[in-house]
């Protein structure tokens, strides 16, 4: 039988915010929203990519030389040039660049692979209370490769997390709740038109499916991502949504612009010069809002 596989970008080792205790974060390639604020851009697309730091580039020529689909190449002043939209993402480029200027982007791994590579830490998980998280991206496109890795954990023992926007069929959902030991869950905006001109998706089903996994009495942190002038009026109908429902805590994520090298380095529009880093003092009253709530609320 043909061993299945899974798209990742990164594994991240002694990760501390995705989850309790230490954990490995497992970064799935792909996801159907488009947030404004992404920081980590290298998780939209499901194809492999190649981040090029034109600082590093020496304009040695080697890249182009190996290239079998002319995406490299060297113009006029002898300046290394890019056409993307001809990668194959075969990463020969990378394997050739002297200088480190060439960085490929996707991983394909198998179930046995990935979980060698996470159960190398369980000592760490066990003397912390932590595990493994699988996010992106949004890992749950890949729903038959990430069942099979939480079921695999769960046999050695793994506590299990998943990072999710939770827009996705609730049979997703239905298939990994008996191994997934908690979810952490994306809201991003209470209206749904909002929510649409923030991520490029409206949010019904992405409140129907929290809802639900609420009813079904999972362990939920509910996640925020806080940017000024975006989604800073939408706290106190966030608020109200959550207020009902069964969740360990809520966190609130303060914008950063960490990931802005990487949008050109991949070649992508990046809209992050429009987004805000938020005070202390409004980040502090956004949690004030949702402890009126009685929503045990954090900052990360």
């Amino acid at each position: 039988m043909e061993c299945m596989e899974g798209k990742l970008f990164n594994i991240q080792r002694f990760s501390i915010h995705d989850g309790p205790g230490v954990r490995t974060t497992v970064f799935f390639k792909g996801c159907n929203l488009k947030c404004k604020w992404c920081h980590n851009p290298e998780s939209i697309h499901k194809d492999n990519q190649i981040e090029f730091y034109s600082e590093k580039c020496i304009g040695c020529g080697a890249c182009y030389q190996v290239c079998p689909h002319g995406v490299h190449y060297l113009d006029e002043n002898n300046i290394h040039q890019m056409e993307r939209k001809e990668c194959t993402g075969c990463f020969l480029c990378v394997d050739t660049c002297y200088a480190n200027a060439l960085t490929g982007v996707g991983l394909n791994v198998d179930v046995p692979y990935l979980l060698k590579s996470v159960s190398e830490d369980k000592l760490y998980y066990k003397n912390s209370s932590g595990g493994v998280t699988f996010s992106g991206g949004e890992a749950m496109l890949q729903i038959d490769f990430l069942e099979e890795i939480l079921r695999s954990c769960k046999e050695e023992g793994i506590h299990t997390a998943v990072d999710t926007a939770g827009c996705v069929p609730w049979s997703y959902f239905e298939r990994i709740i008996p191994v997934t030991d908690l979810f952490l869950y994306d809201v991003k905006a209470a209206d749904s038109k909002i929510h649409k001109q923030l991520t490029g998706v409206e949010n019904q089903l992405i409140l129907h499916n929290l809802r639900r996994l609420s009813e079904a009495g999972k362990e939920i942190i509910v996640r925020i991502p806080f940017i000024p002038g975006q989604n800073d009026d939408q706290i106190e109908k966030i608020g109200e949504i959550l207020q009902p429902l069964k969740l360990v805590k809520v966190e609130v994520m303060p914008y950063h612009k960490l990931g802005n090298g990487k949008y050109a380095a991949l070649g992508m529009k990046n809209e992050l010069s429009q987004m805000e880093i938020p005070t202390d003092e409004q980040v502090d009253k956004a949690i004030t809002i949702l402890k009126n709530f009685g929503l045990n609320t954090y900052r990360t």
